[in-house]
């Protein structure tokens, strides 16, 4: 073993550790929301995450920006098999160590590579494209500006370089011919020790290259990478418009409405602390809420579907969930810094997401039906109003005449329940 091979052994491990640091990071910030059962009908669920997360399936609503996606993600599934190569010859200095071994099963496996890694190439130059200068509208929102419009460039640039380096260090390899890079090696010098030079180079830029894009992950809103799988196992399996209640307030409801019930009952967290009614701050979110918000890819189908955001309101469920995040991100490394109980004053509600917004949403779930990866940003708006009306008597004038009408005529209209029937002595 060289000391190119305990260099590259060392940056392997120090990628792999570094990795690990963050996802871990990510874990204990998840944590911070309290605990859901998300363990049921685990068939339902491993078909959920293998249709949805692997097959792709909700991205065929918009067929283009599916294929090119399709290119992009079976890309980076596929050709990453070829680390294994990169990695073993990394480390025992070898050269295309499976070669001998598959014969010319070699030769079809790495050309379907470099067509995949012309066809990911391409695709983000065609996403590059759609953002800069073609300017889609789902990608001018006002929350993506800044580092959210930077972030997606970095990552389709890098994409680019990785593929193009993959291409040139095989197009560099004299002993080896394939399909795609066959055609640049009419570019590249003929002597052999340039050609070396050339191939070394690219070896170590893709490697380095897929090891940094790893340990930026978790910085990302890539991040989708790893999490959609999880994300969409755990996701809501109930039919979209039924929403949650709390139990405690269930249980007062009963109580009320059981003439048999025992008022004196003790419930089982009896002892518990009392919870607060609805979410304020991310800690009274679900930790299921919290890994929606680090799953979400940013892609903006939610917002571009949300008839309050279409019809100019300032609601984006998009928005909702970058807010969740960054102030999980925010509340988590105070809490790191200064102690597990510490609060730094802010909350998620107000500081990051405004009452307008919260009113804003009509409750369709058009935002639901479209995420591709199965975020539920309405049950976080549902809980963030539900804190606005039981625990502070905020709501719209318009709300709170409807909710006096309800309690007091047992409807939404201004009208005694003795005078409902006046309309048929009319007839």
């Amino acid at each position: 073993m060289g000391i190119s091979n305990i260099i590259f052994a060392l940056v392997l491990i120090g990628a792999g550790v570094l990795f690990t640091i963050n996802i871990r990071k990510i874990i204990s910030n998840i944590r911070l929301g309290k605990e859901v059962d998300r363990s049921d009908k685990k068939s339902d669920r491993w078909k959920t995450m293998i249709r949805v997360a692997l097959g792709q399936s909700k991205m065929t609503t918009r067929p283009f920006a599916a294929i090119l996606h399709l290119f992009v993600y079976a890309g980076f599934i596929l050709i990453n098999i070829e680390m294994l190569e990169i990695v073993i010859d990394g480390i025992a200095g070898t050269h295309r160590v499976f070669a001998p071994f598959l014969g010319d099963f070699y030769y079809f496996i790495i050309n379907f590579f470099e067509v995949l890694a012309l066809l990911v190439a391409l695709s983000c130059i065609v996403f590059l494209i759609r953002r800069n200068f073609k300017k889609v509208a789902r990608f001018q929102s006002p929350e993506l500006k800044g580092w959210a419009f930077k972030d997606a460039n970095i990552i389709l640039f890098t994409e680019v370089l990785l593929m193009s380096a993959l291409l040139i260090m095989n197009a560099a390899d004299p002993a080896y011919e394939f399909v795609i890079s066959k055609n640049l090696k009419g570019i590249l010098p003929s002597d052999l020790h340039t050609l070396h030079v050339i191939e070394q180079s690219a070896w170590w830029f893709h490697i380095l290259g897929v090891l940094a894009f790893l340990n930026y992950l978790p910085y990302s809103k890539h991040l989708h990478i790893i999490w959609a799988f999880p994300n969409t196992f755990f996701s809501n399996l109930n039919p979209k418009g039924r929403l949650t209640n709390m139990e405690s307030v269930t249980r007062e409801v009963k109580l009320m409405l059981d003439p048999n019930a025992n008022p004196y009952a003790q419930p089982a967290d009896a002892n518990a602390a009392p919870q607060r009614f609805g979410v304020k701050d991310v800690t009274d979110l679900t930790w299921i809420n919290i890994m929606n918000a680090y799953t979400c890819t940013e892609c903006g189908r939610c917002t571009s579907s949300c008839p309050a955001n279409i019809t100019g309101k300032k609601l984006s469920p998009r928005k909702v969930m970058m807010d969740v995040r960054d102030r999980v991100e925010e509340l988590a490394e105070a809490k790191r810094k200064n102690g597990k109980d510490f609060h730094d004053g802010k909350f998620l509600l107000g500081d990051y997401i405004t009452d307008e917004e919260v009113w804003a949403c009509t409750s369709c779930n058009a935002c639901v039906q479209e995420c591709p990866v199965n975020i539920d940003p309405l049950s976080i708006i549902i809980d963030l109003r539900r804190y606005l009306v039981m625990e502070e008597s905020k709501l719209p004038a318009e709300l709170a005449g409807m909710a006096t009408n309800i309690e007091n005529n047992q409807a939404p209209w201004q009208f005694s329940p003795a005078d409902r029937f006046n309309w048929a002595n009319e007839a």
